[in-house]
């Protein structure tokens, strides 16, 4: 069962954010009854450009320092929809390549050396902490039944959530991480006239970061309506729908402009680039005010001609912005105190993932897509 941009009919409870329990009950390191020798679980794994598949593996068994969870929700990251287009990490790879790494769920099992983490937690997964490249080119990736988190013993990979945050909220943390990121790279103060330009996910949670520490003049810049509607619903003071307002025009509307060697140029004085697009991100550099900030985190993996004069005569501050360092602490705190489920627009089963992933491949369509798995 699918659900239309906008309805929670299709979540299956995942939008109720009352806890729920895990499948198999706790007994020692491993629920009771669960023996996962010989059982097999579904893994989506990439095999080539365009080829995406959900696969039957063997589960995984949990070593001393790992744990085993039970996924409930993972988000489709554009980094995802990517991968599956060029058939890899950085191409296609000799081995299925298994994706999937914004996700929340439940522990089931964990090695004897895996402390601080009880069975039956409820954890939103750092990725990068988990190491071993998870859902990145690694073994590997969160659009499973079952997951299995190498190295758990160092406590760095799974935080637990609050009872009333529910699963698929936390598997928000990861993209908060990155839009979070995004926005201490260029250290954003109240005062601040902040445009945020691309309003898909790390957009958004660019915003309820900004509004969450008080920052009011946010405009977001978008094709999509729907986007611009969830930018305001988070607390943007205004949008720009760039395919029917130019995007400068509006800015100088909503921030006034000034000088520079006679050209009008907007005040806005801070961006958040997230949109990955070299066309625009080199318009940014020409038609931003004089000591601008620009945060980049949308991925540029074109090369782009930048005159360093433009950037030293205006005394340009270009900050690139990738992942994020330890932040996930933070991002629980503020998906427990803001609703940002509002972000979803699509929820899918498991098994329609080739689905989602083609809604995911249209901005268009919406912003987060979100698989619901138990």
């Amino acid at each position: 069962m699918r659900s239309k941009p906008g309805d929670d009919s299709g979540a299956r409870g995942l939008h109720d954010r009352r806890p729920r329990p895990p499948r198999h009950p706790a007994s020692g390191n491993a629920p009771g009854g669960y023996q996962p020798k010989g059982r097999l679980m579904k893994l989506a794994r990439i095999h080539g450009p365009d080829e995406l598949r959900l696969d039957e593996v063997p589960e995984p068994e949990p070593g001393p320092d790992d744990a085993l969870l039970e996924v409930a929700a993972c988000g489709i990251c554009g980094s995802d929809v990517g991968y599956l287009r060029i058939g890899g990490l950085m191409g296609p790879t000799p081995d299925p390549m298994p994706i999937g790494h914004e996700l929340a769920g439940t522990v089931i099992a964990k090695g004897d050396r895996v402390n601080g983490i009880e069975i039956g937690a409820r954890v939103a997964l750092d990725p990068l902490a988990a190491g071993h490249a998870l859902g990145n080119g690694g073994t590997e990736g969160g659009f499973t039944t079952r997951l299995l988190v190498r190295g758990a013993s160092q406590g760095k990979s799974l935080f637990p959530i609050p009872d009333d945050l529910s699963f698929e909220a936390a598997a928000l943390a990861e993209p908060l991480g990155v839009g979070m990121n995004a926005v201490d790279r260029v250290h954003v103060e109240p005062g601040d006239r902040v445009a945020v330009l691309g309003a898909g996910p790390i957009g958004l949670t660019a915003i309820a970061t900004l509004i969450d520490r008080g920052i009011e003049d946010v405009v977001a810049v978008d094709l999509s309506e729907t986007r611009l509607e969830i930018a305001r619903k988070l607390g943007a003071r205004k949008t720009i729908r760039s395919e029917t307002e130019d995007p400068w025009e509006g800015l100088a509307r909503a921030h006034g402009t000034e000088s520079f060697f006679g050209a009008p140029l907007p005040r806005t004085n801070v961006f958040i680039e997230a949109t990955g697009s070299a066309p625009l991100l080199a318009d940014v550099i020409e038609r931003s005010a004089p000591k601008s900030r620009i945060s980049i985190v949308g991925l540029h993996r074109a090369e782009l001609p930048v005159s360093f004069m433009t950037v030293m005569v205006k005394q340009l501050n270009l900050q690139g912005a990738m992942a994020y360092p330890d932040r996930f602490e933070d991002t629980i705190e503020l998906l427990s105190r803001h609703d940002l489920t509002k972000m979803i627009t699509h929820r899918f089963p498991l098994d329609d993932l080739q689905e989602a992933f083609a809604v995911a491949r249209s901005p268009e369509a919406g912003a987060k897509v979100m698989i619901e798995i138990a």
